[in-house]
């Protein structure tokens, strides 16, 4: 060995031959059979679709005998109102009044009754029967089987 040459730790060497072999693959891995200059355009590697999860089964909110005939319940988790205006037929309302976006508290007396500002909506068809509330409550769907009642 000469004066002239600089000792370096034998990792530095390796390291920097790792480096310059993996460039060399990722440089010649560009290429293909057809195209060894590397320009080709390739697709990227597909990756398979995730497996789709099956969506929850909606709960059931009450039982149609918890629900009273000419009255209903206010369900505040869900944000729903379920009433029974004749016996045997459900019909279910936001509980979001349109006044002012209260939640209504209580059915009594054949109305959605809001809390806040007075408003009340008719049981039938959510109707406004009081305002100052100035549109009806929007319908939910509800679906009513076998005795249980689920919001859908």
């Amino acid at each position: 060995m000469t004066s002239d040459a600089i000792a370096l730790p034998r990792r530095t060497v390796l390291r920097a031959g790792a480096g310059s072999a993996a460039a060399t693959v990722l440089i010649t891995g560009c290429g293909s059979d057809d195209d060894p200059g590397g320009t080709a355009e390739s697709a990227p590697p597909s990756t398979p679709a995730a497996p789709s999860t099956p969506a929850a089964a909606p709960s059931a909110l009450a039982r149609t005998a918890d629900i009273p005939v000419g009255g209903g319940t206010v369900f505040k988790d869900e944000k729903v109102v379920v009433t029974q205006p004749v016996a045997g037929e459900f019909k279910a309302f936001s509980a979001v009044c349109t006044h002012q976006g209260c939640t209504v508290a209580k059915v009594e007396n054949g109305t959605i009754d809001c809390p806040c500002h007075g408003s009340k909506y008719r049981i039938a068809d959510g109707s406004v029967a009081a305002g100052p509330a100035p549109r009806a409550l929007p319908s939910e769907e509800i679906n009513v089987s076998a005795g249980t009642i689920t919001l859908t």
